[in-house]
This record gives structure tokens, C-alpha cells and sequence, in this order.
């Protein structure tokens, strides 16, 4: 018996998409297509699981169950009440509806919100046939998502955003994300030489990179929400004991950083990933490898009077790594090529959180 399919998508962050998608055909998805921070694809349950516990990059995965076009608020609520909830959600579901609206009439996200969840509750309590929903039982965190009148209705696999990994118990100021971390790791290339994060901080990017060195699927160690609603049954446990057999050897990954207090967290967090790491005290200009990959971010000035201290450090940084074969930089200074003191072989725009930044990538040594 052929499994049900189901339209998805994974939302992730601007820039990203391509990566998300590479992830995704790798993984031997279907019908895999790329948009503006969402890249759709076809799977069933298993898929979704998989999707979930092994994605590096995306921040979430839903599952869309409805699409359509409306203008007005009654057409939303209409077509919202005549979905089949009863397939989807059991009569105690905790179900809170979030949305989002993006070049819509139906602009007010407050409104769609409101307007949905009582067209939910209507749905429910007709083929329930009950006049209570409880709302005690297991998340099934609806968003509806609307671009230019046409409405996406979702379901949220996810839960947390899939950035929460589970290993960052210890954290210090300004930490990247782990999926952008992943990103920018796998847009670096990075292969089989040793890699190395000398601005390591709380090891973010080193970790990601040594999970990805290793085929640590990033999942393996949260839950998820629907790891508990009843049509996914064992899924999840599934993919998460082939994910275990799927671990290969460790690479060679150094995180260095000149304040010990990060290093004492970078130390902490690859402990909770199960990573290991060689974790030194080091300041960047002292930085001697040549035969490796470097990939770090650096810090921003964001307050008034860092600028010209931020810079500085971008000079000594490509003294320092004037040899080194291979060398990314994410950065939210348009002019950190001027300081470094090279222009960079390719760059890419990209987001860290809200923050619009750079990432420059240089492919051989400084001459």
C-alpha cells in the first residue's frame, strides 16, 4: 500500500534556500523547489521525520494541508472551517494559531489569527460533536501564512525552531545561530583537511562543523511536535536509530578564542553535542595554520567608539591568516575587505538573525 503524501515545506533564512535545498535532494526528497525562505517539497510521514532530525539548515518543517485565495475575512473563515480537522487534530489537541501576511488585503495578522481559530473551533466541535474543546492534549501549532491572497494553511512539525539543537546550555553575548552556522559551513566546501574557528566563542561554528564532519544528524537529541500526534506513530524513533548507525569518525576541529570565559562554554557545548573538539586560548594574531579551513564571525561594532577597534582586528586578522589555504568570514561590515586587505574571491549576502551581513570567501592564500 502506497504511503500518503504530503506538500511541505521548510521555511529557513534568506540566502539559505539553496543550501536547504541541496539538503533536501540529498536526502532524496521529491518535487523540491526553492523559494523566498521556504523551499517546498513531497514526502509522507517518514519524510517528515527524516526532514526534521536531519536537516542542518532549515528553521522549521511544516506540512501544508490547505491552499487558497481569499480577500475577505469570510472567505477565510469559510475555507478554513471546510478543511477535514478531524484527519488532523483529536478532540483534546492544544491547537494556537499563529500567522503571518505579506502583501495581502487581509493584513491584519491579529484579525487572521482570531478569525481562523474560531473557524477551527466550529470545524471541531461539528465533527466532534461536542460543545467543549479542552485543549489539553498534545501541540498542533497551525500558521497560517498568506502571500498576496493566497492563504497556505499549515501545520507545524517543528515545534521550536530547529535551531535548537539541544547542545547550547552555555552561552555568551552575540551567538550565531547553529543553522546559519551549518550554512555557512557546508557553502565553505569544507571537505576532509582540518578546520579550524579562532573567534570560536561558544563554539557554534565548530561544533556545527564537527557534526557535520562526522554525519551527526542535528535532531538527534530534542523532540519534536509532532513526535507525539498519534498519525506519526514510531517515525521519529525510527530515524533517529538509523541516524545513530549513520555516525562515521571524527575530523580534525580546532576552536580557539582569546577570552577563556567562551572557552569554557565552547567546551561545555561540544560536551552536550557529543563533539569533540581541540579547544585552545589563543589571540588571532597568533594563528599559524596553513594546510586547513578557517571559517569564523568575528565581532560587529555594534555600539558607538567599537568601530575603529573592530577594524584593527580585521587588519591583524589578515596578517594572520595571509597563509591559510582557505579562509570565510561572515561579517556585518561592508567594508571588512578594506581592513582585511584583500578583496574576497566571492561573496554572499546573508542574514544572522536580523542583522544583514556578508559572507567573504577567500580560496587560496593572500599574496
Amino acid at each position: 500500500m502506497a504511503r500518503m503524501k504530503y506538500k511541505c515545506f521548510a521555511s529557513c533564512s534568506f540566502g539559505l534556500e539553496g543550501m536547504t535545498a541541496l539538503e533536501l535532494r540529498k536526502l532524496q526528497f521529491t518535487d523540491v523547489k526553492a523559494m523566498d525562505a521556504r523551499v517546498y517539497f513531497n514526502t509522507d510521514l517518514a519524510g517528515i521525520a527524516n526532514a526534521n532530525v536531519r536537516l542542518r539548515t532549515a528553521d522549521r518543517v511544516y506540512m501544508q494541508i490547505a491552499s487558497f485565495e481569499a480577500t475577505t475575512f469570510d472567505e477565510l473563515f469559510e475555507n478554513v472551517k471546510a478543511i477535514a480537522w478531524k484527519d488532523y487534530l483529536p478532540k483534546d489537541a492544544s491547537f494556537p494559531v499563529d500567522a503571518d501576511s505579506v502583501k495581502s488585503k487581509l493584513f491584519s495578522v491579529s484579525d487572521v489569527q482570531s478569525i481562523s481559530k474560531k473557524a477551527i473551533v466550529d470545524a471541531l466541535m461539528s465533527k466532534h460533536n461536542t460543545k467543549t474543546l479542552p485543549e489539553t492534549g498534545n501541540r498542533y501549532n497551525v500558521h497560517i501564512k498568506i502571500l498576496r491572497d493566497t492563504v497556505s494553511v499549515c501545520l507545524n512539525t517543528s515545534g521550536a525552531g530547529l535551531n535548537r539543537r539541544g547542545y547550547r546550555s552555555a552561552n555568551v553575548s552575540a551567538p550565531i545561530r547553529e543553522t546559519l552556522a551549518a550554512g555557512l559551513v557546508m557553502l565553505s566546501g569544507w571537505r576532509n583537511d582540518a578546520f579550524a574557528d579562532p573567534m570560536c566563542g561558544s563554539g557554534t561554528i565548530a561544533i556545527e562543523a564537527a557534526m557535520i564532519g562526522s554525519n551527526i544528524s542535528p535532531g538527534r537529541s530534542r523532540t519534536f511536535d509532532a513526535e507525539y500526534w498519534q498519525m506519526f506513530g514510531d517515525e521519529f524513533s525510527r530515524t533517529r536509530a538509523q541516524a545513530k548507525l549513520d555516525i562515521t569518525e571524527p575530523k580534525e576541529v580546532y576552536a580557539s578564542d582569546i577570552d577563556k570565559r567562551v572557552l569554557r562554554a565552547a567546551a561545555a557545548n561540544a560536551q552536550a553535542a557529543g563533539v569533540d573538539l581541540k579547544i585552545y586560548p589563543a589571540d588571532i594574531s597568533e594563528f599559524h595554520r596553513k594546510r586547513c579551513t578557517v571559517l569564523t564571525n568575528p565581532p560587529y561594532a555594534a555600539r558607538m567608539g567599537e568601530q575603529q577597534q573592530v577594524r584593527e582586528l580585521y587588519r591583524t586578522m589578515g596578517i594572520a591568516l595571509r597563509d591559510t589555504q582557505r579562509k570565510y568570514i561572515i561579517t556585518a561590515d561592508e567594508q571588512f575587505e578594506r581592513y582585511f586587505g584583500k578583496r574576497a574571491d566571492k561573496k554572499r549576502k546573508l542574514y544572522n538573525g536580523n542583522i544583514r551581513c556578508t559572507f567573504f570567501q577567500y580560496f587560496k592564500p593572500i599574496k
